[in-house]
């Protein structure tokens, strides 16, 4: 994983984000739906400095509050990052179960939901190896917002969505760890 040190510059953690998902989300096309919104610069990189679960929960609810204030032409998703703080991926998991509770909680179910995306990203019961898990690896760990209305949209003009997966992981052992790192070289400090 790179390692973010206390010191470390929202703008740098910003802009590698934005290089992997221009590299790999939309290069590689592991989500169809993504390029529009990185076309339109409605994708909102949200690079936050807090760590402790309290402040966590508090900026993550502000980002969510932000995204439903905000037109979907404004503010069509948003990738709540975290640089510091869930660097061990069961943080990180616990953290993402609280965030969909906390959505539940807030009756948003149907209206927000989220993906993960970490640097030590596991698929349970795949090797520890297999190429699948780098389909949901990212540079810092990061909570993907999606408005629910705006991915059915979307998934209307997409022909079977359930094969993505499939089509990803594909793509990825066909590609290779020195593939994929050669794609996007900061892979090598983490995977």
């Amino acid at each position: 994983m790179i390692k973010a040190q206390p010191g470390y510059a929202p703008a740098e953690v910003e802009a590698l984000t934005r290089q992997w998902v221009e590299t790999m989300v939309v290069g590689l096309n592991l989500c169809p739906f993504a390029a529009p919104v990185v076309r339109d610069n409605t994708l909102r990189y949200a690079v936050t400095p807090a760590q402790e679960d309290e402040a966590l929960v508090a900026a993550f609810l502000a980002e969510v509050e932000l995204m439903l204030k905000a037109d979907e032409h404004e503010i069509s998703t948003t990738l709540f990052i975290v640089p510091v703080g869930l660097e061990d991926f069961y943080d990180y998991l616990d953290h993402l179960r609280l965030f969909e509770d906390l959505l539940e909680q807030a009756g948003l179910d149907g209206v927000l939901q989220l993906a993960s995306f970490h640097p030590a990203y596991r698929f349970a019961g795949v090797p520890e190896d297999d190429l699948s898990h780098w389909s949901n690896r990212s540079p810092w760990p990061a909570f993907h917002i999606i408005r629910e209305a705006e991915m059915s949209r979307a998934l209307t003009h997409y022909a079977n969505p359930e094969q993505i997966p499939e089509r990803n992981i594909k793509l990825l052992r066909e590609l290779g760890r020195e593939g994929l790192i050669a794609r996007f070289p900061p892979f090598a400090d983490y995977c």
